[in-house]
């Protein structure tokens, strides 16, 4: 019994660890994003605080390239993932819902299978019906490209329609959380 109290209370240390401070920023005086810290549920990092991130591309799962710069002027959804993950397999099927209502919006979603399988991530994709953008990045390069360390997943990043990090959200998303963030940056002009 105290064994299960002890592990519960390490549990949700570890949780608000993941989901402490209320900001995420730069540590680094570079003039580009570099991640401090998580961004609590919900919410964006204020406006005067925004860095941009970092020149993120990849290759697709169906062929191509993905580069984050071509989306300038939306705002875009970043989702790193993994099939092993049960938080990632519990969150895909509401970020697609999510997604469908948002693109026409100004609200582009994109998908970084890492730390993964490529056959596994194929399977997942289309088991799961995803139909946003999926690219395949075994290493994770993507995510230091944008300046997030990847320590767990999930892990939910917003770029404003100027470029900007305007949120990262570490472990599961909820609808309601990832609504109100987008809503807020869709309805912003950049």
């Amino acid at each position: 019994m105290m064994a299960a109290i002890i592990l519960g209370v390490a549990f949700t240390v570890v949780l608000s660890a993941c989901a402490a401070g209320s900001t995420a920023g730069p540590s680094s005086s570079s003039g580009q994003f570099r991640f401090a810290n998580a961004t609590a549920p919900g919410t964006v990092i204020p406006a005067a605080a925004l860095m941009p991130a970092g020149a993120m591309s990849g290759t697709l799962i169906s062929g191509g390239t993905f580069e984050l710069a071509a989306h300038q002027g939306r705002v875009v959804l970043v989702n790193f993932w993994a099939s092993w993950c049960a938080p990632c397999v519990t969150e895909s099927p509401m970020l697609n819902a999510v997604y469908q209502r948002m693109k026409g919006r100004g609200v582009d979603f994109v998908g970084v299978d890492i730390k993964d399988e490529r056959q596994a991530a194929q399977s997942f994709i289309t088991d799961k019906h995803m139909t946003y953008p999926m690219v395949y990045d075994e290493p994770a390069k993507t995510a230091l490209q944008l300046g997030i360390p990847i320590g767990g997943l999930p892990i939910t990043v917003l770029i404003d329609r100027a470029g900007r990090v305007a949120a990262v959200y570490v472990g599961q998303v909820y609808r309601p959380d990832i609504q109100t963030a987008l809503g807020k940056l869709a309805a912003e002009t950049s």
